[in-house]
């Protein structure tokens, strides 16, 4: 599907989009891959690494300015959608900045790529935007809905809207793993609360979810990756086994463990070898056949919640993928 054609990624010099960009140029060989992001000195470092390959452009501008967003636009066919606010203290000392972006900066694609006549648009989501509690989670779970109601506000025109829900993205910059280890030559690593537990998912992970939303959506659907889950004490063993713990406790809109899918949306949820799929209860699109394919419907009261996981990494798995990434952990 994406071979030959031309794609944007917007906040696409985030973790998501280092990773993104040369796996798909090398899966798909597209036409052209835009980066549309507002950072300058991040465009520039990343235009390092594609440099002779004039499939790469980049493309400054911001989800919050909608002009830009139409002239980036002509002739895309597809659109991955990262660009975000999504440090949860930031979010909640600074919540209209992170409602301008996440909100208004998700009104402002939906629209355009209509306009544009825009294929497929895959938006990036979180388990944080599962039974919110904090204002970036918030934010993401009404964006989520913004892009599912695009669908319907496409009116006669092709454009379909879905989303990607996944955890903890592991090294990707500001997370915990180079967090941990950046703090290595201290006598202890902070944590905010022991019994803590969070989805564990790589980059690669994230990039292959999207890349099967594109081929398998209809329009609609929240794609939930199937990953394991991690206590946040074992994450610090796993960087720096000989350290002492320091119980910090949790930061402001923080949950002691996160969620993917509620039980309130159990009755709109199919379940299939490697992920969970969410159906919009609009238009009675959960009962399409088109939509559901070969997914089984899960019990009713089904929750996915990273304590009660079937699927745990241990200690020594993190370890060994920290030892085998540890050149670009916290750098993309």
């Amino acid at each position: 599907m994406l071979t030959n054609s031309s794609i944007l990624v917007t906040g696409g010099t985030g973790s998501f989009g280092n990773t993104f960009v040369p796996m798909t140029l090398a899966k798909y060989n597209p036409r052209r891959l835009v980066i549309f992001s507002r950072d300058e000195m991040k465009q520039w470092e990343m235009a390092k690494k594609f440099v002779g390959d004039d499939r790469v452009r980049f493309f400054i501008g911001d989800v919050r300015d909608r002009d830009r967003l139409y002239r980036a636009l002509d002739g895309i066919d597809y659109v991955v959608h990262a660009a975000a606010t999504k440090i949860v203290p930031t979010a909640e000392y600074n919540p209209f900045e992170c409602v301008k972006t996440n909100i208004n900066g998700a009104m402002n694609l939906i629209d355009a790529c209509i306009d544009k006549r825009v294929k497929r648009i895959v938006a990036l989501s979180t388990d944080k935007a599962s039974s919110p509690i904090n204002l970036y989670g918030a934010t993401k779970l009404a964006s989520d809905k913004l892009f599912i109601a695009g669908n319907s506000y496409a009116g006669g025109y092709d454009t379909r809207f879905s989303v990607v829900r996944y955890g903890n993205v592991m090294g990707s910059r500001g997370s915990v793993i180079p967090f941990f280890m950046s703090l290595k030559d201290k006598d202890a690593l902070p944590i905010t609360d022991p019994r803590m537990t969070r989805f564990m998912i790589s980059l690669e992970q994230g990039v292959e979810l999207v890349w099967h939303a594109f081929e398998d959506m209809e329009g609609g659907e929240i794609y939930v990756k199937k990953i394991p889950s991690m206590t946040i004490t074992d994450v610090a063993r796993a960087v720096a086994p000989e350290k002492q713990h320091t119980i910090m406790g949790i930061r402001p809109g923080e949950k002691l463990h996160e969620q993917m899918i509620g039980q309130e949306d159990s009755m709109y949820t199919y379940d299939y070898s490697h992920y969970f799929k969410i159906l919009p209860a609009i238009n009675d699109w959960f009962k399409d056949p088109r939509r559901i394919k070969a997914g089984v419907s899960v019990p009713e009261g089904f929750s996915y919640n990273s304590d009660n996981n079937t699927d745990w990494m241990t200690i020594k798995n993190l370890a060994d993928w920290i030892r085998l990434n540890e050149d670009k952990i916290g750098k993309i």
